[in-house]
């Protein structure tokens, strides 16, 4: 099967492209599952939110968007088709027009299981990053620290598909051994996106791993999984090749302990500035 990752074609299974690892085997032990995001640098969890809550919130997503005349008409609101010259939508924020989606992403679970991985009292940022990828778009390879570097650097990524996602719809993939890549984390990763006016790091995945090694990752996900990953991972998305949007969020977390970049939390956030 060759699946569009990024800017190029790579078939799965292949040299380039192979299925990431679930980690719903070592959740019942949390050294084991720091042990696991240690060495894999990811953690994929199956059924990690409860799948009804995401479709709630999926719904809800969908009403909004369909107010915004980004649904196309005569067609199944959940099926999520893309209006006629439609593209991607991008709603970060702190979301509180959606509260089904927060009480996926705020809930006792999930502040739960970051209490319990760190060791200490969690906290999510009030912003949220969430996304419906049109047609024909993806996200480039990039590091997250780039885009929230200024508080701890000990600050995780949840991204939580809204929806089932397929090959074609584009959900996301990572390159594998990238946390290790310290030259690149010396060099790409101490970047700020606002001070240095530099985002992705390539749509080219290939370019990654002829330069740094690794190899990338991808699979299927259902609503309810989940993809958990630290600052200084690789990641990128499939191409949505469908007629359907992706919808998906980002949430983050981190120790109430740590410094915290104040352009992402707080009431108001202020988001990205100088």
């Amino acid at each position: 099967m060759m699946i569009k990752v990024g800017n190029r074609e790579l078939e799965l299974g292949g040299p380039h492209l192979t299925e990431l690892r679930s980690s719903n085997d070592v959740l019942h032990n949390v050294q084991a599952v720091r042990e696991r995001m240690e060495e894999d640098g990811y953690l994929l969890i199956r059924g990690f939110h409860d799948r009804d809550q995401v479709l709630d919130a999926r719904q809800a997503i969908l009403q909004k968007m369909n107010q915004m005349g980004k649904i196309e008409r005569d067609t199944l609101l959940e099926e999520g088709v893309i209006a006629d010259g439609s593209k991607s939508i991008f709603m970060g924020g702190t979301n509180e027009d959606l509260p089904a989606l927060l009480n996926v992403l705020n809930g006792e679970h999930v502040m739960r299981f970051f209490d319990e991985l760190l060791g200490e009292e969690s906290l999510t940022y009030h912003y949220k990053w969430l996304r419906a990828v049109g047609t024909g778009d993806f996200t480039g390879a990039h590091y997250d620290i780039v885009y929230m570097g200024r508080g701890t650097h000990n600050v995780y990524t949840v991204w939580s598909p809204i929806g089932d996602v397929s090959y074609d719809l584009g959900g996301l993939a990572i390159c594998l051994g990238s946390h290790r890549f310290e030259a690149l984390k010396q060099s790409y990763g101490t970047k700020d996106s606002d001070r240095d006016g530099i985002g992705h790091y390539t749509d080219d995945p290939l370019i990654i791993t002829e330069k740094f090694g690794g190899q990338w990752a991808t699979t299927t996900f259902e609503a309810g999984d989940v993809l958990i990953f630290g600052m200084f991972l690789l990641h990128c998305s499939l191409e949505n090749t469908t007629n359907q949007y992706r919808i998906s969020v980002d949430a983050r977390y981190q120790s109430k302990n740590e410094q915290i970049d104040e352009r992402w939390s707080g009431k108001k956030p202020r988001g990205h500035h100088k």
